[in-house]
């Protein structure tokens, strides 16, 4: 593209000489500047001319990393951290491409957070922007690269750069246009105005940031305009975190003449939103705009100038900031969407029903071995529908969300169970009220499901009114009646399947897409095993996991061992920090046989393990939470036994293991966590 080759020219004059960075920054003119390579990998290496640090197939082999780490750093207000990057490969086609990744590593955490991947080569410099939200506690970047295949493969960074304040600003003084890009357009684009620029053609202005001909800015000119509706388009970098506040900016345009100028957001599903534009061309001077913006999830900011003709004219921009700060007209609170989840354990959160009658109960299971308990912690509340006091021909419940603003995009996710019914369609629906109730959707209803497992639905949706989710339970006749189960549902902004979302932070597995970093010193029929849906003995074993009910969960197959005998999953070497860790996890031992299963922590090349948690024999037909505190300042691995019992109904299995730092959260009612069981089994509180 003619930007990026561009951008590359003028990065070079610029950066002949070295930069005074601020801290978290290297531009690797004569050093590293405190980013140092980490031993156990492969050493990024510094041009002998400066400019870049690489890594390449020369001395390492495919699948080899380097890993470059930065000193302690500290964001105690909103940064940018820029990195201006390149990944060569070889002409043709690649299987396995070249792999560059950014983690940022607090100082209290025992796992490294991705904030960033990619695999996109290229024949120039590319830049990438990512926002880091403000925080109190230290941390340390680390850059990944990871070798793919070719004999001229290579990895460069040519800049790091940490500065206080959004990526979606800019005063483009900066050669690399801090990540903003010109949509190509063979007509009409947008160009770098000011210092030499000139046109002969239009009277450009000054800039707004030094009012003089040294500054710099964007514009757009119609002088190369050959047909109606000819449209330039300068697309921002993607937001990475979430923001809400006053968006402005200072832009130009030539009095009277026929074009128009917009704002945009476009999401990552490629759905574009007007937030503005321009009413009154105003004064040849610069001229503020104030727009509210909210980027919940991941969006790019479009400013578009659409041109009717070759006299048209010229629109300039400059100086764009971000305040969390509403704009001076507008006072209304953002949304939360947390308000509009529940997981039912204290009440029914902001969720209410039909004034006709309770159809959706608040109930509680004890551990049992013949009902399922709820699907948060396996012994706190769930809601149940269509109960023997309200089970009858014609029966509707009906439960109501709260009102959700319209035109955003929200992803609602929630875990039900069936029971009973002989005919499953219908029995669940979920609607779209709009806030006057007059017009209704049906957005999603259940099918064929396996019964008397918890199962998540998601569902993505977007209105552009104020609307409210409805959940509803249907009984068509009292034979064909069972029950409807409902527990922990959430709203999140976005969609459910955003191609922007990272993978979950490696402190979390939920051993859907393979065993995360967990490993075995062995594996055979008596090892732990990775599987879904029903294990092979009858009376044991979970029927689903516990992440989805329909994914993945680990193991032991108590039919393919003897009695006594031990399975060990170990996580990969944790880092040692100092603090209280949580460790949480959903283990099942169900089957009048179970075992033991115990939780070890084993600290650096000691042999020797102290135990951290234990449970024996039969404990729920439900997926139970565990969660485990303990303090470790050196590297250390924690190890999941599982010990087969005396019979083959001895199945165990473990899921949605996550580590946090902190101590963990009280879970209601975790004294009823214990093995054997009172006489009142299957008893249900209303």
């Amino acid at each position: 593209m003619w930007l990026r080759s561009l951008l590359l020219m003028v990065l070079a004059l610029k950066l002949s000489s070295a930069l005074d960075l601020p801290a978290g920054s290297c531009a690797f003119e004569e050093g590293t500047c405190g980013f140092d390579s980490v031993m156990e990998f492969l050493p990024w290496i510094l041009n002998e001319e400066g400019h870049y640090v690489y890594v390449d197939t020369s001395f390492g082999k495919p699948g080899e990393k380097a890993v470059l780490l930065s000193s302690d750093l500290q964001a105690e207000e909103w940064s940018c951290l820029r990195l201006v990057y390149q990944i060569a490969v070889p002409s043709g086609p690649l299987s396995d491409p070249s792999q560059l990744n950014l983690y940022v590593r607090f100082e209290d955490e025992t796992f490294d957070r991705l904030l960033w991947s990619t695999k996109e080569p290229s024949d120039s410099w590319l830049i990438a922007s990512l926002d880091l939200q403000d925080s109190s506690k230290k941390f340390q970047i680390l850059v990944e690269g990871i070798l793919g295949r070719g004999n001229t493969t290579s990895i460069a960074l040519f800049e790091i750069k940490m500065t206080t304040g959004y990526c979606i600003e800019c005063d483009f003084e900066e050669n690399h246009l801090c990540g903003f890009v010109n949509r190509w357009n063979p007509n009409v684009n947008w160009f770098v105005g000011g210092g030499t620029t000139r046109n002969i053609h239009s009277n450009l202005p000054q800039d707004h940031t030094f009012k003089s001909e040294l500054g710099h800015y964007m514009y757009v000119d119609s002088v190369y305009v050959k047909h109606f509706q000819e449209v330039a388009q300068l697309i921002s970098p993607v937001t990475t975190a979430p923001m809400s506040g006053c968006l402005s900016f200072y832009y130009q345009l030539q009095q009277g003449n026929d074009n128009v100028f917009s704002l945009y957001t476009r999401d990552a599903a490629g759905v574009y939103e007007e937030i503005w534009q321009v009413d009154n061309p105003g004064d040849t001077a610069w001229n503020l705009a104030e727009v509210e913006f909210s980027a919940p999830y991941p969006i790019e900011v479009i400013f578009e100038v659409a041109f009717n003709g070759p006299k048209g004219g010229y629109v300039a921009l400059d100086d764009i900031s971000f305040s969390p700060v509403h704009c001076q007209n507008q006072t209304e609170l953002p949304f939360s969407a947390m308000e509009a989840s529940c997981n039912f354990e204290e009440d029914f959160c902001k969720f209410y029903q039909d004034k006709e009658g309770p159809g959706w109960t608040r109930v509680k299971v004890k551990p049992n071995v013949y009902r399922v308990g709820d699907h948060t912690t396996g012994i706190g509340y769930y809601l149940l529908a269509n109960t023997k006091f309200t089970s009858q021909p014609g029966y509707i419940g009906r439960l109501y969300g709260p009102s959700l603003p319209g035109n955003l995009q929200y992803c609602l996710r929630f875990h039900y169970a069936i029971y009973g019914f002989l005919k499953m369609s219908d029995t669940l629906a979920v609607y779209i009220f709009e806030e006057n109730h007059v017009v209704q959707e049906k957005i999603w209803s259940v099918h064929e499901s396996p019964r008397g497992v918890w199962i998540q639905a998601e569902i993505s949706f977007k209105k552009p009114m104020p609307t409210k989710v409805v959940f509803m339970s249907l009984c068509k006749s009292f034979w064909d009646c069972g029950f409807v189960a409902l527990d922990d549902i959430t709203i999140q902004l976005g969609s459910c399947r955003s191609p922007e979302r990272l993978p979950p932070p490696p402190g979390e597995c939920t051993f859907d897409q393979d065993e995360c970093a967990f490993t075995q010193e062995k594996r055979n029929l008596s090892s732990w095993h990775r599987r879904r849906g029903e294990t092979p003995t009858s009376y044991t074993g979970p029927k689903g996991d516990h992440t989805t009910g329909v994914g993945y969960y680990m193991y032991i197959e108590a039919s393919h061992m003897v009695h006594g005998q031990k399975a060990q999953l170990s996580s990969k070497p944790l880092r040692g920090v100092p603090g209280q860790h949580c460790l949480t996890f959903f283990y099942h031992m169900y089957g009048a046989g179970t075992g033991l299963l115990n939780v070890y922590l084993k600290m650096g090349e000691d042999s020797d393990t102290s135990l951290l948690w234990r449970r024996q024999g039969e404990q729920s037909i439900s997926w139970l939470q565990a969660q485990v505190e303990y303090i470790c300042t050196r590297q250390h691995q924690i190890i999941f036994e599982a010990i087969r019992g005396v019979s083959i109904r001895s199945d165990i299995a473990i899921d949605d293991i996550k580590f946090q730092a902190g101590p963990c959260a009280e879970i209601e009612g975790t004294s009823q966590q214990s093995s054997g069981y009172s006489g009142d089994l299957n008893e249900i509180e209303y």
